[in-house]
């Protein structure tokens, strides 16, 4: 298939987290053109915790989307000029207090296509460490929850675990081959 062409862009928003485009484009058989909207937004990072005792590290947190709170594993975005490992190191630190030996790319994810840029970094943190108290951001109230790794397809069939892009994180490390290596043998 052929792209679409762009014919325009103009910026309608600058928000803190994002900024909202307004894009022109026409299909690549000449037909009408259309306007579309794109959210232009940093990288985000996943990571996923794991103690020696296979124990997943996940953070409870409120999500003013859809005014509840939501179980997850520790992310955020990518601030200027840092790569998304650092990122992830910072966030697991900031977000449970833990640090990990290693940071392990698992691959990454569009979160949603057709209006974002973006895309969402997943990490396994294998051996992580406690080496401070969580720091998270003023607008953050996190609970650190323990759960052993073996119940997490339990949490997401239960409807516990519903942010897509943690389900997304799971799948990576659940198709990786650090999942024999790292997870299930000791």
């Amino acid at each position: 298939m052929k792209p679409w062409r762009r014919l325009g862009r103009r910026r309608i928003l600058r928000c803190g987290i994002f900024d909202l485009d307004q894009a022109e484009y026409a299909p690549p058989d000449d037909g009408v053109s259309r306007e579309f909207y794109v959210i232009e937004a940093p990288d985000w990072i996943n990571v996923i915790p794991l103690t020696d005792d296979r124990q997943v590290l996940l953070v409870r947190q409120y999500r003013f989307g859809i005014a509840d709170h939501t179980l997850e594993i520790p992310g955020g975005m990518c601030d200027p000029g840092e790569s998304p490992m650092e990122a992830a190191a910072r966030e697991l630190r900031e977000e449970t207090g833990h640090a990990a030996e290693e940071l392990i790319e698992l691959g990454w994810v569009h979160p949603n296509p057709p209006i974002q840029n973006n895309r969402c970094f997943t990490y396994l943190a294998p051996r992580i460490r406690r080496v401070a108290e969580p720091t998270p951001d003023p607008s953050e109230r996190i609970e650190v929850v323990s759960v052993p790794l073996a119940e997490i397809p339990n949490l997401v069939r239960q409807g516990a675990i519903t942010h897509a892009l943690v389900l997304a994180a799971f799948h990576l490390l659940d198709g990786s081959d650090r999942w024999e290596s790292v997870v299930c043998t000791r």
